[in-house]
């Protein structure tokens, strides 16, 4: 049998983040020779001996608790999340991995302080579940880097997304992760726009990082998963927190997962270019009254996105000028390419009217305009832009 290749000291290089995608969690001479890890479709595994049923001896005891596939994905994870990331954990979608991780860390009596501007699904979570089980949560501005006015004496944690779920406000994470530390608190982060690529959040304070891998990491609108990241200090409540309550992926959709990791980096490229190509046209139409994308040099967040931002992806939405409802409609209507869908991640292109003015509770939003999200995926550029056209002509029409 051909030797597996060694480096010359016996030790990995430090490897550039597109090749740690494309290597995490493999090794193919361990498995054959095959390139990609094999597909586990397990709930039990026999043990050899009484002895070592008795003393629990092996390293996988029962498919909920993983299997090769599933560390394999959970170690191309762990390797581009960086330094600081002491374990990632899979979960069947964004929101349980959202619910899970403030499970893991907050109990009956706890305050929670949450960005305004998060991922809605992750409001409602906090102002039912959480508060069924004498969880409070306050909400604040995350522009506002000064925490310290909304901390109470039960405050436990610090969620954040940046940037915001819709309307794109950027936080100085850094800023707000030192002034919650200095507390004792601890920093969770919605990292799903950016994904450990474009944003290191363990270098940048974050305690547990959340991604819903339903967008970038499977990438092809076939799958769902959640991921958290833990560092050392929140690891081992995560951990537990995920055994005790019964939660695995199975193994199709880790394999989807680790197919999509392995492309993540070129398609992120090819999103981030074409999206950003996209906003710029879009701030030049006389429709539109703003573009609300951080890497824009003209957005309010611009300077934050670019001290701590490596890249951006292919999520950003629009202010138009004011129009009548039915003109959106007819805007929305004669677009070809841009899919009228929830999630986004994947190679289409998605768009959705949204207004969330109606929960946000400590910012008032009023953007002078409706407000469109679009996902910019993995069509050439100019036909998105000849679509786009057609939906402002059809919109111009029916105004």
């Amino acid at each position: 049998m051909t030797k597996k290749p060694e480096f010359d000291d016996g030790q990995p290089p430090a490897l550039k983040p597109d090749t740690q995608l494309v290597v995490g969690g493999r090794d193919p001479f361990a498995q054959h020779g095959f390139v990609n890890p094999p597909v586990y479709h397990a709930s039990t595994m026999l043990y050899r001996s009484a002895e070592d049923f008795m003393a629990h001896r092996a390293r996988y005891q029962y498919g909920r608790r993983g299997t090769p596939t599933t560390e394999a994905l959970e170690e191309g994870l762990r390797a581009i999340e960086g330094a600081g990331c002491a374990g990632v954990s899979l979960l069947p979608s964004g929101l349980s991995a959202v619910t899970t991780a403030l499970l893991a860390i907050l109990r009956a009596g706890d305050h929670l302080l949450a960005a305004d501007n998060l991922y809605r699904p992750t409001r409602t979570v906090c102002d039912t579940i959480l508060a069924r089980f004498g969880i409070s949560t306050t909400y604040f501005d995350s522009r506002d880097s000064d925490i310290a006015p909304h901390l109470r004496a039960n405050t436990r944690a610090v969620f954040i997304e940046s940037p915001g779920s819709q309307t794109f406000e950027m936080a100085d994470v850094p800023a707000i992760a030192a002034a919650a530390h200095a507390r004792g608190l601890l920093v969770l982060m919605d990292n799903t726009w950016a994904t450990p690529l474009y944003f290191r959040a363990f270098e940048k304070g974050v305690d547990l990082s959340i991604q819903a891998g339903t967008k970038y990491i499977v990438g092809h609108s076939d799958a769902m998963l959640g991921t958290v990241s833990a560092n050392a200090a929140t690891w081992p409540a995560l951990k537990e927190a995920v055994g005790l309550m019964g939660l695995c992926v199975g193994p199709d959709d880790i394999y989807l997962s680790l197919r999509g990791l392995r492309t993540m980096g070129v398609r992120l490229a090819r999103h981030r270019e074409s999206a950003l190509h996209i906003a710029r046209w879009l701030e030049q139409r006389p429709e539109v009254l703003r573009v609300l994308h951080p890497a824009l040099p003209s957005d309010p967040g611009h300077a934050i996105w670019r001290r701590d931002f490596t890249g951006s992806s292919g999520l950003f939405s629009l202010v138009l000028k004011p129009v009548e409802q039915r003109a959106i409609n007819a805007f929305l209507d004669a677009l070809a390419l841009f899919g009228m869908g929830y999630s986004w991640g994947g190679y289409e292109s998605l768009v959705i009217w949204f207004d969330c003015a109606e929960y946000r509770t400590a910012t008032h939003w009023d953007p002078g305009g409706p407000t469109l999200r679009l996902h910019v995926g993995l069509e050439d550029a100019a036909d998105l832009i000849a679509d786009l056209e057609r939906g402002f002509a059809a919109m111009a029409a029916a105004a």
